[in-house]
């Protein structure tokens, strides 16, 4: 017979191992190996990410509503694109903790179907804004900058 690798414990235990398995002594400062494989120049970040699925995967198969299951990709992918920033990257792995995040999700919808969904929408819609911001601003700035230099061809 199968052990069930999505049991609570299980994932648990996955939210650990990626987030919050290792303290640094003296304070209480957490981190897990999603932070340590982020340091892997060129893939670190997506491998961490990859594993970090496996928590989505999980809520998934377990019948996750739509938005509770939008919202962890969206915690994934977050920690994943800033992550790959050199050193503040590192610092938001150890701050956001996408894996104990959706785990805590996971176990909110199980608890209380439906709970929170209009914050949940609220955030998913906060990351949007934000993220049409970071790519329109500089775009908005090139033009801009373009317009009041324009490239003469000769």
């Amino acid at each position: 017979m199968p052990r069930n690798l999505t049991s609570d414990e299980h994932l648990d235990y996955i939210a650990s191992l990626l987030d919050d398995i290792f303290q640094i002594p003296g304070t209480k400062i957490r981190f897990g190996l999603d932070a340590l494989i982020g340091w892997i120049p060129g893939i670190g970040d997506a491998m961490a990410g990859t594993a970090s699925f496996l928590i989505v995967f999980a809520s998934w198969r377990r019948g996750a509503r739509s938005v509770t299951l939008i919202r962890m990709i969206a915690n994934v992918l977050l920690e994943t694109v800033v992550g790959a920033i050199p050193v503040a990257g590192d610092i938001f792995h150890v701050v956001w903790k996408a894996n104990r995040r959706n785990y805590r999700l996971l176990m909110r919808e199980r608890e209380q179907p439906g709970y929170h969904t209009g914050r949940d929408w609220m955030f998913l819609v906060v990351i949007l804004v934000i993220a049409i911001a970071a790519v329109g601003i500089p775009i908005g700035i090139l033009i801009w900058i373009l317009r009041l230099h324009p490239v003469v061809v000769t």
